[in-house]
């Protein structure tokens, strides 16, 4: 018996407790939110992501097989191969077959020549070669030199995409201790033998495959000089208005195992700038106003790379890292970034600087240099499936929207957008996205058709941030463009 009432009381306590909570939650300011949301009809707070079809996010297998297909064999050949140069450096010989920067880029022109055969002549590759002079803004090119980027271009097969452009890269160029030392050995497995390594093999598995917009696979000179042949290649992109909607740097991808001796074979940083390089003052007024600088086309880009790779990389965690790039430090992402351009940059969590710009030496019984033994090319593989999935999802992807827009005309509790319509012929419609404004990435999402303007009911532009991402008719969906004022 007196088990019994024990059982009784416990069950009934139970019962209150879960009662309470219901109410509690019922009565939550949040809820009440959703509530209103629903009984408008218009929007309604969730966490699953719909597309048109069938409710949820599709997962592409041609992409899985894709990410598949990178081999760590090939990553390991390719940095092997570069090291075995001697140095790269960007002031050393250019005429010697087997040492020197001149050797890399012939060899890597090679290769990527090769890639190309296999593309049905859809992949054309070209020596992007200028000779820079002696200028202020490049201190380290001591007299005019001759850089060459290597510049693969996969190109676009659908019309109404072709001329959108997606970038992925490396540089090959190496340094010892001095970036002005031409002579000393400067292997540069790590950086950044296994960027360009992971760009050559994107491009051998990519090439083999329609894609609606063109991807272009490169390894650029003269990182290590100030990143002269990333800003020589973004500035003709502008010139030429090069419609770039993404580029990845892929530098320092190489070692799981960091100098502070933590071990992780799983986590690549991704960094992204928030308030854009190029920002103008009428720019920069408009974002204080309205709370956007967390909300940048990189760091949008970025967002888009996490959520991705959690779906055809699962075993690999992108780790967002809110700033340009490492602390005071860059990369050769920097030039497109200026250039209004968006791009990320990936490397490893975890640096080791005994094997970053030194010269090769042993010192207390520690070995110093950019040595290939000191790179796992599996993990260097895993970076690149992370590059393969998400540079596939963009050029499968409509554009994200264009001229995005919040219309301000009237005061109200509702967030009223508008954009201009996509032209792809497998658009699918549009998802509006939204998170509360101290939330890091996206939160949740409805899928409204194709339309090109949407109200979302009881839901105040002061408590959320809002976006628009086109979405076609396989699920496959673009970044998410950040709203502007409007009247």
């Amino acid at each position: 018996m007196i088990h019994q009432s024990f059982t009784f009381r416990a069950s009934a306590a139970t019962f209150a407790f879960f009662f309470a909570l219901l109410i509690a939650f019922s009565t939550s300011p949040m809820n009440a939110q959703t509530r209103r949301g629903t009984r408008q009809g218009r929007i309604t707070r969730r966490t699953s992501v719909t597309t048109a079809r069938n409710g949820r996010v599709s997962f592409d297998p041609e992409i899985a097989r894709i990410v598949s297909e990178v081999e760590p064999r090939n990553i390991e050949r390719t940095i092997r191969t570069l090291v075995s140069f001697g140095t790269r450096n960007t002031l050393s010989a250019q005429d010697d077959p087997k040492r020197g920067i001149g050797a890399a880029r012939d060899w890597l022109y090679d290769e990527f020549s090769k890639v190309a055969r296999d593309s049905g002549g859809r992949m054309i590759v070209e020596k992007q070669m200028f000779e820079q002079p002696v200028d202020k803004r490049f201190p380290r090119i001591l007299k005019p030199t001759i850089l060459t980027n290597i510049v693969a271009t996969l190109k676009g097969a659908q019309p109404a995409s072709v001329n959108r452009t997606y970038v992925v890269s490396g540089h090959y160029d190496s340094m010892c201790t001095s970036p002005t030392d031409a002579i000393c050995d400067a292997p540069g497995a790590n950086d950044d033998a296994s960027g360009v390594a992971a760009s050559l093999e994107l491009a051998r598995v990519m090439s083999k495959r329609n894609f609606d917009a063109t991807i272009i696979f490169m390894a650029v000179a003269g990182e290590e000089q100030g990143l002269v042949g990333s800003t020589y290649f973004a500035e003709q992109a502008k010139q030429k208005n090069t419609d770039i909607e993404a580029m990845f740097t892929n530098d320092i991808i190489g070692s799981s195992l960091g100098g502070n001796g933590v071990r992780d074979p799983n986590t690549i940083r991704v960094f992204s700038e928030g308030v854009p390089s190029n920002e103008t003052t009428e720019e920069g007024n408009t974002r204080r106003g309205v709370g956007g600088e967390n909300d940048s086309a990189s760091r949008q880009l970025a967002r888009f790379i996490k959520e991705n790779t959690e779906r055809y990389v699962p075993n690999m965690n992108a780790l967002l890292v809110y700033r340009r790039d490492r602390y005071l430090r860059g990369g050769d992402h920097i030039p497109f970034l200026e250039r209004g351009f968006p791009a990320v940059r990936f490397c490893e969590i975890n640096e080791n600087y005994h094997h970053q710009h030194q010269n090769v030496r042993t010192e207390n019984n520690i070995v110093y240099g950019d040595l290939p033994e000191f790179v796992d090319f599996n993990y260097t593989a895993k970076v690149a499936r992370v590059n393969a999935a998400n540079l596939a999802s963009l050029a499968l992807a409509p554009v994200a929207p264009k001229s995005v827009g919040i219309i301000t005309k009237n005061l109200t509790n509702d967030t009223e957008l508008r954009w201009t319509p996509n032209t792809e012929p497998d658009l699918a419609g549009y998802e509006i996205v939204w998170r509360d404004t101290t939330s890091p990435v996206w939160t949740n999402s409805r899928f409204i058709g194709n339309n090109a303007t949407f109200t979302a009911r009881g839901m105040s532009k002061d408590n959320y941030f809002f976006g628009v991402r086109a979405i076609d008719r396989q699920g496959h969906r673009s970044p998410v463009s950040f709203p502007r004022p409007v009247r």
